[in-house]
């Protein structure tokens, strides 16, 4: 574990993997140290923004100290993720790869995936365990549209959209679950570490 000065106000914690950076999130989410106002996991970092006040040097000191907990999640149930597989790429998915549109739909609900971390909007959750035969680039021509509740995949990356947006990655399918809600405490139904799986809905 690797603490960097990010500024006058920051410290970047560079974990080395993804499971650490998801245990000392999960460390400072449980046991706030003072004068951290803010978290910021990525997928092998994780962002402390501090209070001006706080003693930046101490809390480099301390951080490679703190017990991790052996789980980022502990013995957390998976979220489950009710999915309709009707995306308008699904059958350009089954050309690239090769595979029949049964095939992708069955390798993409049949994987265990985490959330590596949050990004390009509130609550869009980067999830890892994507199948690797269904690893697929991105769009060339991304949709300036991208309804909320799609299901997509792009590279090793597997994700559901929450929130309606521009974005490129290819649509298997659609969701009714609200992944963002403003109402909810916390708003976003996914943080890092969190276990998904996809659960096929109706017709394919």
């Amino acid at each position: 574990m690797r603490v960097l000065r990010a500024g006058d106000a920051a410290l970047l914690v560079e974990a080395g993997d993804l499971a650490t950076a998801h245990r000392l999130n999960a460390a400072l989410r449980d046991e706030p140290l003072p004068g951290v106002v803010d978290v910021v996991p990525g997928e092998q970092t994780v962002l402390l923004i501090l209070d001006p006040s706080a003693d930046v040097d101490a809390l480099a000191a301390r951080l490679p100290r703190l017990r991790l907990p052996e789980n980022a999640e502990r013995d957390a149930e998976p979220v489950e993720i009710p999915v309709i597989y009707d995306g308008a790429d699904l059958d350009e998915v089954a050309d690239l790869t090769g595979l029949s549109r049964d095939e992708v739909v069955r390798r993409h609900s049949a994987a265990s995936y985490t959330v590596a971390y949050l990004g390009f909007s509130p609550g869009f959750g980067y999830l890892t365990g994507l199948d690797p035969a269904l690893h697929v680039a991105r769009r060339e021509s991304p949709r300036t549209s991208v309804p909320a509740g799609s299901v997509a995949i792009a590279g090793p990356y597997a994700a559901v959209y929450p929130s309606r947006s521009p974005g490129g990655w290819r649509l298997l399918g659609r969701s009714e679950l609200r992944l963002w809600d403003v109402t909810r405490d916390p708003p976003s139904l996914l943080r890092p570490g969190t276990r998904v799986r996809f659960v096929p809905e109706g017709p394919a």
